[in-house]
């Protein structure tokens, strides 16, 4: 439009180093045009909660001591991969004390005095531990709706505890370590789902890597305009997403937008690109985005099993136990490295990164 200089207005927000939340804290009532996304990808869902089909949630069992229906929970973990890309998991043997503390944690690092905030804001991904507001603020079509604070836990060299936040250093650390536990289990589960011997997504280091990225989404006085986070798929193997009670969360099925119900003390958990591309398209990699609301602040931590802060030579492809004659390979050969730095230089412009990397 006339007049609107849309490269100093995002160069502008970004120089401040206070986020979306500082634009909340300055007492806006209209979002900056730069946030404003296309009418039909900001529209809300129409389907009423009694009419959608619904994420399915699969009790582990592991922490009421009752993982001996092994086969049973490997099969919904494998409709649900298949169908959905998406589950909710409960008895995951994580206590609801650390959930409840990493999400505090989250709260606590972006509600700080902004002066101490503003020393992890940066746009250098080669950094461990980095704090801004949309990683693709200056190639996206829109904004997002949030701010982000991201810290790679694995493997190394990876963030040192003296490089993470004071407000949420301790809760980091020991979440990390839970999730790491339950991502090996996870892997177990989609190994056996695949018709592969139990270790076989752990050996070839599926779990290797973990980033946290702590995502808060400020009350937004225009939802209608916006959104939280746009429609994409995730960038490694496996995501495990811890979300508060307020919701937002959205999976893209059959072409409509499906809920993702915050369930107390449940975590969230979707295939990735990577996982995708191993199975040759069985398990499905599903687009999902984040409604924005004038509800919050909503916090979610999402964490990433990937190796991509590293310069590892691997080379993934679709399983050769998985292909034959009927079923050739689909994906060409590419590391971990490859495939993010693809998708970070296209940013979250709602087309599949996966596809660049078809036979």
């Amino acid at each position: 439009m006339a007049g609107y200089d849309r490269v100093s207005e995002l160069k502008a927000f970004d120089d401040a180093k206070s986020g979306v939340k500082g634009l909340v804290d300055s007492g806006i009532t209209a979002i900056p045009r730069f946030f404003h996304h296309p009418p039909a990808a900001a529209v809300p869902n129409e389907t009423t909660l009694a009419t959608q089909p619904k994420i399915p949630i699969i009790d582990l069992g592991i922490t009421s001591g009752d993982f001996s229906d092994r086969v049973s929970v490997v099969e919904l973990v494998r409709q649900a991969s298949e169908t959905f890309g998406f589950f909710q998991v409960l008895n995951h043997g994580i206590p609801l004390f650390l959930l409840d503390g990493m999400l505090e944690g989250v709260r606590r690092f972006n509600e700080q005095d902004l002066a101490v905030k503003m020393r992890y804001y940066t746009r250098d991904q080669s950094r461990k531990v980095l704090f801004n507001s949309n990683f693709d603020l200056f190639k996206s079509p829109a904004a997002n709706w949030r701010d982000t604070l991201f810290c790679v836990m694995a493997p190394e060299p990876a963030a040192k505890p003296e490089d993470l936040p004071d407000a949420a250093r301790e809760i980091i650390l020991e979440y990390t370590r839970e999730v790491q536990k339950l991502g090996g289990i996870l892997f177990e589960l989609l190994s056996e789902a695949l018709g592969l011997k139990t270790e076989h997504l752990n050996e070839i280091e599926c779990g290797r890597g973990l980033s946290h990225l702590s995502h808060y989404y400020p009350p937004c006085p225009e939802p209608e305009l916006t959104l939280g986070t746009t429609k994409h798929t995730d960038p490694a193997f496996l995501t495990v997403l811890l979300q508060d009670h307020i919701g937002g969360l959205q999976v893209l099925h059959q072409n409509q937008w499906i809920d993702v119900t915050p369930v107390p003390g449940a975590l969230v958990i979707n295939i990735g690109d990577l996982l995708q591309l191993l199975s040759n398209d069985k398990l499905r990699s599903v687009e999902h985005r984040v409604q924005a609301s004038k509800i919050g602040p909503r916090v979610s931590v999402a964490c990433f099993f990937t190796t991509n802060s590293i310069q590892d030579e691997r080379r993934y492809g679709p399983i050769k136990e998985l292909l034959n004659q009927k079923n050739p390979p689909k994906y060409k050969e590419v590391t971990v490295r490859e495939y993010t730095m693809h998708f970070n230089s296209k940013g979250l412009d709602g087309a599949s990164a996966v596809d660049l990397f078809r036979v």
